[in-house]
């Protein structure tokens, strides 16, 4: 019985470090935005950066301490509604398009929302039942998940911007080397097992395992690189309805795409947005920011 008890306590004390760590990482992401860099949203697919702040905070607040922390109270009962995504059992929610015009509340109320909800997570996480800690465990993931669109939205947000902003300074370039050659390696397919198997966290996008039928295929043997995408585009791939897919070409025209996002030309050369600004391209890199309907045109 020792044993068992000191697994448990040992399972939530990890816990508890995934989620404060997770929790201090989200906060420290928004660190150097303005209120209004954090409140704009760039397109209704993006999120503005507070917003991701307060929903991932929401989710924990509606799923573990409302339902499993008795006596708690929510930090503020609109927040319940603006904050919701697209979770259509919980009710009524503010449209995703418009998440950009919650000018309040300000960035820094978001930050109190999420101190008042961690205090109260970490104070009761050694009294949840095991329900209440899977679902503590799949906040922790949901909120990984937004911090990588955290990222994704920030970027999408500052390339809007004609002063081609940097979010983060770059760290000293070690270099890519130079590309080799393509190797093609080639799989026999059949019948393969794909999906989560196991007991260990997986979302429900990833499971049950089941069988699929793969046909005979070929894989490179390392990335398309940045080189290789020019040389697709300079090709005037663009301009050839012939590599794409009806909706693809259909996308192509009425988005007038020539290049992929955020590639940009100035004088003969091609420079790119990233998260520390806009750069010359490093040419080896591997590509990236493409859409599948620009990669199936490129294969």
């Amino acid at each position: 019985m020792r044993r068992s008890v000191g697994r448990e306590e040992e399972g939530v004390a990890c816990h508890a470090v995934a989620l404060q760590q997770c929790r201090e990482l989200s906060v420290r992401l928004v660190q150097g935005l303005s209120d209004a860099e954090a409140t704009v949203q760039s397109m209704e697919d993006a999120s503005p950066a507070k917003w991701h702040l307060a929903h991932t905070t929401w989710f924990f607040e509606e799923f573990v301490l409302l339902r499993h922390v008795p006596g708690y109270r929510a930090f503020h009962e609109s927040y319940r509604f603006l904050f919701n995504s697209y979770y259509e059992s919980m009710g009524e929610r503010h449209p995703r398009s418009r998440r950009g015009m919650l000018a309040r509340p300000s960035l820094d109320e978001i930050k109190s929302y999420r101190r008042h909800a961690d205090a109260a997570l970490l104070g009761a996480l050694h009294q949840l039942l095991a329900e209440a800690l899977a679902l503590t465990g799949l906040g922790i993931q949901h909120e990984q998940q937004h911090q990588e669109l955290l990222l994704t939205d920030i970027l999408h947000l500052f390339a809007q911007n004609p002063l081609k902003p940097v979010y983060r300074p770059a760290a000293e370039a070690l270099g890519v080397p130079a590309a080799s050659v393509i190797q093609w390696m080639p799989f026999e397919g059949g019948r393969v097992c794909v999906g989560h198997a196991g007991e260990d966290f997986a979302f429900d996008c990833e499971w049950p395992c089941h069988e699929v039928l793969l046909r005979p295929y070929a894989l490179a043997s390392r990335h398309v690189t940045q080189r290789e995408w020019l040389a697709f585009m300079q090709d005037a791939s663009y301009a050839s309805p012939q590599w794409w897919l009806s909706d693809a070409w259909a996308t192509v025209q009425s988005e007038r795409w020539r290049a992929q996002l955020y590639w940009s030309e100035r004088d003969g050369h091609w420079r790119q947005m990233t998260l520390s600004g806009e750069r010359e391209l490093d040419l080896d890199a591997p590509v990236c920011h493409v859409s599948f309907f620009e990669a199936d045109a490129y294969a």
